[in-house]
């Protein structure tokens, strides 16, 4: 099986009251590796996947460094003008990534 590219992993969101994404915690490739977890807001996360990154949610191997165990793509709906994001082919009517962990 080829090694998937990806430019980011999504490994916890904080949700608004309203239910919109705040923001999520995640590593960037850097290179060859990726970086320390960074937080990124639900802007720039959305330009992130608009611009064409790959980023996908899942978690960090313990004691593996660059490697993850990832479950599924993060993608952005645009609904009545809205931006929204959703894991995988799930369709929403709100952020949804359902199998991240919340903090």
């Amino acid at each position: 099986m080829a090694k998937q590219k990806l430019d980011g992993v999504v490994v916890a969101v904080r949700y608004l009251p309203n239910g919109q994404v705040a923001w999520v915690r995640a590593f960037l490739r850097r290179g060859p590796t990726f970086s320390d977890y960074i937080l990124l807001d639900r802007q720039t996360l959305i330009q992130n996947l608009q611009d064409g990154k790959k980023f996908w949610a899942g978690q960090r191997t313990p004691q593996l460094a660059s490697t993850f165990e990832v479950t599924q793509p993060l993608r952005v709906l645009t609904q009545d003008g809205r931006d929204i994001l959703v894991i995988g082919d799930e369709a929403a009517d709100r952020d949804s990534l359902k199998g991240v962990p919340v903090l």
